[in-house]
């Protein structure tokens, strides 16, 4: 009867456990997020406040996208036609 017991608790531990990681896990994660954002805000301060300064009100920006590179053709060669002999 005591093994009986022993392994319903420790099945009952088991799903306990992998009900609140279920639940927790989520809020932890971001908290690691939100604490990591915050360390790299420190350390290399923000980009709005960069942007802020660069760009007065009123002045238009054009940026232009890096034309893209031609695909090269792909020239094999000329073509042999080799017969078998027997």
């Amino acid at each position: 009867m005591v093994l009986l017991q022993t392994i319903l608790v420790l099945i009952l531990v088991y799903y306990g456990l992998k009900l609140l990681l279920r639940w927790l896990a989520p809020k932890l994660f971001g908290f690691a997020v939100k604490k990591t954002q915050e360390r790299f805000g420190q350390q290399f301060g923000t980009t709005d406040s960069y942007k802020k300064s660069t760009e007065t009100e009123g002045e238009t920006s054009i940026f232009k996208r890096p034309q893209r590179r031609s695909k090269p053709t792909k020239k094999v060669g000329e073509y042999i036609d080799f017969e078998e002999i027997d």
